[in-house]
């Protein structure tokens, strides 16, 4: 008897099928109905890793802000769009629910059929929720982390009894680039609801998922390109512009490699790369330059760093190191928090600025998510706990003439405070003065 065509059948007899053929495997015994491959590999690693398969599978929830922190660090963020439109409708109309998982195969976004919603937050599987096979057992998001590729997961098939009113499909999200694991989406639901085409239709949205992160990265190649090539072109050297991760957007005087290896805590100025030995890095944004050099390292490796705040309704940075400039424009939010930490250099923690911008100090995972933002232009020349920008940063800070038209559309306290205090006529600090906080 083949189970995949009774589940689409008889979805009850095909669970009671399902038990006796898990209850078997659970005994030793040799089953009637053999399971399915990617089933029996899943059910091996659980006898082998000590799983009990009558336990309470419930874990430790993460916390908002760890939820958040991993929400702005991970690929799957740029994706979320494209699996809501392929799935979504399924799972309102089949009563499912869609989760969206790290490669830890810990859930970061969730959504769908509000009744299986609150089902699932009974059970303890709520956003931050550990799916790991190891946590509990064969399921639908931490089996295909394991196997890497799609697995359809049906009531008895979970190797832990508490999942089996459960159906679930997921299928690994890799990164285009390398290979690498980024999490994995799952449609889950109850057990009569299941559809044997969810598991090709999940596995064609998590496809579509893999080639959007593709589009994203050449996109993203391509305008780190526009800005480096004018800087290259000022180069009489050999030089190169790779993205955060490495990638090569643009190289001169040296030949063309697709990546160059990058430690993890790259900053600017003077390091030694495996590939290219010693070298001068300079940062772009969202990328580095990177010049092979031999020569005695340039007597100053300070960084000018020009807030442009002046206007109105278009805010700016700017940053100008050795090899020439780069300017980023700036969203409100953003100018909003860079003018506050150049008027606080000596550092804001999550907290202050959350009630410089708000008003309330509570209000620490929105700060925190727009900083990560902030990061991903200009991290080189950012710190934090607390945040500020780094002493290796001579920044200038650009005002309009009137105190009033400082940042006009702004609300947050700290630039309000900044209005009333900031002397008129002065749209440049002096030489070295450092602005000074208002309070």
């Amino acid at each position: 008897m083949e189970v995949a065509r009774l589940t689409a059948t008889d979805a009850a007899r095909a669970a009671r099928v399902l038990g006796e053929v898990r209850a078997s495997a659970l005994d030793g015994r040799r089953p009637k109905t053999a399971p399915r491959p990617a089933i029996r590999e899943s059910w091996s690693r659980m006898v082998h890793s000590g799983v009990d398969p009558d336990h309470d599978f419930r874990s430790d929830l993460l916390s908002q802000d760890e939820i958040e922190r991993r929400r702005q660090s991970t690929r799957l963020r740029h994706v979320l769009p494209v699996l809501r439109e392929g799935l979504l409708s399924l799972a309102d109309t089949a009563q499912h629910i869609m989760m969206v998982a790290d490669a830890d195969a810990r859930v970061l976004w969730r959504e769908g059929s509000t009744a299986v919603l609150r089902k699932a937050d009974g059970q303890g599987l709520g956003i931050g929720a550990d799916w790991r096979e190891e946590t509990i057992g064969t399921n639908g998001v931490g089996t295909p982390l394991v196997s890497r590729r799609p697995v359809q997961v049906f009531s008895a098939e979970h190797f832990v009894r508490a999942l089996h009113p459960w159906t679930c499909t997921g299928a690994p999200i890799t990164d285009p680039r390398d290979g690498r694991l980024l999490g994995a989406v799952d449609i889950s639901g109850p057990l009569e609801t299941l559809h044997p085409s969810t598991l090709a239709l999940v596995d064609a949205v998590a496809k579509l998922a893999q080639a959007r992160l593709r589009e994203l990265h050449l996109t993203s190649l391509e305008e780190l390109r526009a800005v480096a090539a004018p800087v290259l072109a000022r180069i009489g050297g050999p030089a190169i512009a790779v993205d955060r991760d490495g990638w090569t957007a643009a190289v001169t005087g040296m030949p063309y490699t697709s990546r160059v290896a990058l430690p993890k805590s790259l900053s600017p100025g003077r390091c030694r790369l495996s590939a290219l030995g010693l070298c001068t890095v300079e940062p772009l944004p969202a990328g580095w330059l990177i010049r092979p050099t031999a020569d005695p390292a340039p007597a100053s490796t300070t960084t000018h760093i020009t807030l442009d705040v002046s206007h109105p309704r278009r805010w700016t940075v700017t940053v100008t190191g050795c090899a020439g400039s780069w300017t980023h424009e700036l969203t409100p939010r953003h100018a909003e928090l860079l003018y506050l930490l150049a008027l606080h250099r000596g550092g804001r923690s999550a907290s202050a600025l959350a009630d410089d911008m708000f008003g309330d100090p509570a209000r620490t995972v929105t700060v925190r998510a727009e900083m990560s933002r902030v990061r991903r232009y200009l991290g080189a020349f950012l710190d934090h706990r607390p945040y500020r920008f780094t002493e290796r940063a001579d920044v200038e800070v650009l005002l309009p003439e009137a105190p009033l038209d400082l940042l006009p559309h702004s609300v947050a306290p700290g630039v309000v405070r900044a209005r009333g205090a900031a002397p008129a006529g002065r749209p440049h600090p002096l030489p070295g003065e450092r602005i000074m906080s208002p309070g």
